[in-house]
């Protein structure tokens, strides 16, 4: 259970803070309003900075990719503090993080939802309402946007195995750096998801809030955000043996 909440804290805080900096930005009337994709690339990267600290006790994954590219890596361990013992790198013990982290990012949405309810209840396109929530394509092409999300996360995973074998290994600072500047490079094609249950939570969340004016969720694009991150974790932890 302390592995589950704590996992499931740290990416409710990390949603919480990234769907409502994309909130601030494209919903009307908000004081951010207009604010450009580099508040919202430093809004994310601060979020990640915030639920790493939040989910220390568990090695901080936040993210299906991280936790299934530390497993195809071969890590041992996934955490441990000295409140909470080493967590062993077990088939279960991925599942309960997967599970943990999707929990969380549902309910971080939800919970930004209500810090911006007045704001999506007054008039403005449906896609920028979808939007605050789950990622989507500059062009769509599933081919292409695919490759994007597999190079990002391939990116995001590697450093973070190559310089700790966790993000809170790595430094809660560096990984939100990280994540501001895979969103600088990479992050124009996607919105650079880079997570699975970043993107996959908030747009169920989207599916079954009460949102005036809301049209689909997406769900023809939805499998590009949560199979292209978990390819690139996956490989980015295999690559990063060869180091």
């Amino acid at each position: 259970m302390e592995i589950f909440l704590g996992e499931a804290a740290g990416t409710a805080m990390l949603t919480l803070l990234g769907v409502g900096v994309v909130a601030n930005v494209v919903l009307p009337r908000t004081k951010g309003n207009g604010g450009g994709w580099l508040l919202i690339n430093f809004g994310w990267g601060l979020a990640v900075f915030a639920g790493v600290y939040v989910a220390y006790n568990t090695g901080a994954h936040l993210n299906p990719a991280v936790t299934l590219g530390l497993w195809a890596n071969g890590s041992d361990l996934f955490g441990g503090t000295d409140t909470l013992a080493p967590i062993p790198a077990t088939l279960g013990n991925v599942v309960l993080y997967i599970v943990a982290q999707m929990v969380g990012a549902f309910v971080g949405a939800v919970l930004a939802w209500a810090a911006h309810k007045q704001h999506f209840d007054l008039e403005a396109p449906a896609a920028d309402k979808l939007a605050v929530f789950s990622t989507g394509p500059a062009l769509r092409s599933y081919g292409w946007n695919f490759v994007t999300e597999v190079i990002a996360t391939f990116v995001l995973v590697f450093v973070v195995i190559m310089f700790g074998s966790t993000p809170s290994g790595l430094g809660p600072l560096a990984v939100a750096l990280l994540v501001v500047g895979i969103g600088a490079s990479l992050g124009g094609p996607t919105g650079y998801a880079i997570n699975p249950a970043r993107d996959l939570g908030p747009r169920i969340a989207h599916a079954v809030l009460p949102i005036p004016g809301k049209r689909g969720s997406d769900w023809g694009y939805s499998w590009v955000p949560i199979l292209g991150p978990i390819v690139g974790g996956v490989i980015a932890g295999l690559a990063a043996n060869a180091f």
